[in-house]
């Protein structure tokens, strides 16, 4: 088949070079000369595992191409995919739509042959419905349908997610855009993989029914951590205990420093600004939103704290280490990334930050222009007063705590992610904090 995806940013790009994968015909549309000249020099706009090679083998084999022209790459086109930003919209939280009706209102004026559209970009309720006004009172003879099919894709793992799928979402109304999807992700059925066919309201829906639920699981067990930490049990053995439970299961049930990222935030938010609109309040997802908000910066209180406990009490002209810096490992993205609020609270009381994050330092940097950006953890770490675990990269988990131990002014560890034995981080002579744990 040929598909065009209008939007080569992480969901269009990786879904993309995957599709052409599979053996279509692919062409990744973008605005932005300069994303697609360098794309097209197999030089990624993201970081994320295995993209550049996926991406270079496809262009290779002259399955993937990249282009500005939106009219000349979705002609002959079965299937046109939406997959441009929704970021939350300035003022009211909603989510800005303009840039998924303005790619409506160029394919409308494009459109020359029967095609299905598909919005693949996260979307409220409803937007389908307004694609399709856009499209048919712009073209009213076209030959098209409008079908929403969301992504489920984790920064990090994102090729497998979308190569090995717990379930593929379609929201279609008639048979002949269901034919045509069945036959876009065909190539997955030898997985197994179950496409689920709903309505495309309901569809719309799914995607942030189930951010909010994953969001409410990490908010439930980081609540559940501060509880142990009052009572004097652990939070890894609550969750064990829990999490074996199948109506439960133990994903997303690891205490941390609250959720950050492109997709959490910012759909917990859309799907409270769409609840409000209909006059159908969700009090669990507004909960959920402001804990993790509040979560944040008590994490750089929590830090203070252990720096007092281990008797480093002022924090004011004190150097903290932070170790991460993105949202999560494997990823280079900072959007809301619980390391800018520690960062914030830790620079209100007076200290200097010295950070080093794998892949994250370059948007880093824009975002927090008073940490200093080392060139190692080990660079990070020279004459701290504390040394804080932000975020669980691998690098981090084989770190040699003696050699830090020798570096660092105080041997104090604030293991804001669980990593670490707090048995043997003691015995090595280090004053050591955790998240739920004694």
């Amino acid at each position: 088949m040929k598909i065009a995806m209008v939007g080569s940013g992480y969901v269009g790009l990786v879904s993309g070079a995957c599709f052409a994968d599979f053996g279509h015909d692919m062409v990744c549309i973008d605005k932005d000369e300069s994303k697609i000249e360098r794309l097209r020099a197999g030089i990624m706009p993201i970081y994320e595992p295995g993209l550049a090679e996926l991406v270079a083998a496809n262009v290779r084999g002259g399955r993937l191409s990249f282009s500005t022209d939106l009219a000349a790459s979705i002609k002959g086109a079965q299937a046109i995919f939406i997959a441009v930003g929704t970021p939350s919209r300035r003022g009211d939280g909603h989510a800005d739509l303009s840039y998924v009706y303005a790619v409506a209102q160029e394919i409308a004026d494009n459109l020359t042959a029967p095609a299905v559209v598909v919005t693949k970009s996260t979307v409220p309720v409803g937007t389908g419905d307004e694609v399709e006004r856009i499209i048919r009172e712009r073209a009213p003879h076209a030959e098209f349908a409008v079908v929403s099919n969301p992504e489920f894709l984790r920064e990090g793992a994102a090729i497998s997610d979308f190569k090995r799928p717990d379930r593929i979402v379609v929201g279609a109304e008639g048979e002949w855009e269901r034919g045509v999807m069945t036959e876009v992700y065909r190539p997955l059925f030898l997985n197994k993989a179950p496409l689920l066919f709903t309505g495309r309201r309901s569809s719309e829906l799914i995607k942030y029914a189930a951010n909010a639920f994953l969001a409410t699981k990490i908010t439930f067990i980081n609540e559940m951590a501060d509880l142990c930490e009052k009572v004097g049990a652990d939070v890894q053995d609550v969750a064990r205990g829990i999490g074996l439970d199948n109506r439960i299961g133990a994903k997303f049930l690891h205490a941390g420093p609250g959720y950050g990222g492109s997709c959490f935030p910012k759909d917990t938010l859309a799907l409270l600004k769409t609840a409000e609109d209909y006059a159908s309040p969700v009090r669990i997802v507004e909960a959920v939103v402001r804990v993790n908000d509040i979560r944040k910066r008590a994490m750089g209180r929590k830090v203070i704290e252990a720096m007092a406990k281990a008797g480093v009490r002022e924090p004011r002209g004190r150097r903290i280490a932070l170790l991460g810096l993105t949202f999560k490992p494997n990823t280079d993205d900072m959007r809301d990334a619980p390391s800018i609020a520690i960062v914030q609270a830790l620079i209100d009381a007076g200290a200097e930050i010295v950070a080093y994050d794998p892949e994250g330092m370059d948007a880093a940097a824009a975002l927090l222009p008073e940490v200093r950006m080392a060139q190692s953890a080990y660079d990070a770490v020279e004459g701290a007063d504390a040394v804080v675990l932000v975020t669980e990269w691998d690098a981090f988990r084989g770190i040699d705590l003696e050699r830090v131990g020798q570096l660092v002014k105080s041997r104090v560890l604030v293991d804001l992610r669980n990593v670490y034995n707090p048995d043997e981080v003691r015995a090595a002579g280090w004053h050591y904090s955790s998240v739920g744990r004694k």
